[in-house]
């Protein structure tokens, strides 16, 4: 059991140094994530928008399909 210890924890050493190594010359990285996060957030709110006023237009026009055809509308 201690030594797959050891190999596990040997192990993690070295990935901690590789991916160290590979993300030291990227410093803007989390300037970029954040750049992301308000695109991501800005498509999230105009999507919200856009559903909101083409549901309330899609509930008047089916009313009024509805109402057409005979039928009664909750």
């Amino acid at each position: 059991m201690t030594r797959a210890y050891v190999h596990l924890l040997a192990l993690a050493t070295v990935a901690g140094y590789r991916l160290e190594k590979h993300f030291e010359d990227r410093k803007d990285r989390g300037a970029t994530a954040v750049e992301y996060g308000l695109l991501v957030g800005l498509i999230a709110v105009v999507i919200i928008v856009a559903v909101t006023a083409l549901g309330s237009r899609l509930n008047v026009l089916f009313r009024g399909i509805v109402t057409s055809l005979g039928g009664t509308t909750p």
